[in-house]
Order: C-alpha cells, then sequence, then structure tokens
C-alpha cells in the first residue's frame, strides 16, 4: 500500500535548524520519495518502509533535542505526482 506523509518538525529550542537540517537528510538518504518546501516536508512510498523510517527517525530527533513537535498528515495513495491545474 503506497501512501503521502505531510509533516512538520518543530524543535521548541533556540538552536534549532540544524536538528531539522539533520532530520531532513536522514529522510532523504531513506530512499523514499521527499519534497520539501519552507513549512513541511513530504514522504512517500511504501506503508512499511515509510513508516519504519519515519518511527526511527523521530525517535533519533527526539533523544537529540530538548522538547519537540512532530506534526503528521497521512493519506492513503501516493500523491508525489500531484500537479496543480488550476
Amino acid at each position: 500500500m503506497q501512501i503521502s506523509v505531510d509533516l512538520t518538525f518543530s524543535p521548541l529550542q533556540n538552536d534549532y535548524e540544524m536538528d531539522i537540517i539533520n532530520f531532513i537528510k536522514r529522510l532523504r538518504d531513506s530512499g523514499l520519495t521527499i519534497i520539501e518546501n519552507p513549512l513541511s516536508t513530504q514522504v512517500y512510498g511504501d506503508y512499511n518502509k515509510v513508516m519504519t523510517t519515519l518511527t526511527k527517525e523521530m525517535k533519533r530527533s527526539f533523544e537529540e533535542i530538548g522538547i519537540g513537535l512532530f506534526y503528521i498528515k497521512i493519506v492513503k495513495t501516493d500523491r508525489s505526482d500531484y500537479v496543480a491545474d488550476f
């Protein structure tokens, strides 16, 4: 089953940029389709691989920071090829 995930990582500390950059770089190395924009990161792929990767990398990020939030939306389809037609 293919899924699309939209997520935002928000470390609640002053020096947060490198934590976000490191998280995104690890997602890029996963082999999944990753699309970034200024507000969030999208992850596309097989449900099991996406969820396993996110579980691992989110846990690692939580261990590396003081306090942080992940906002996540998941849809059951691969929307990586979506192009607005308006």
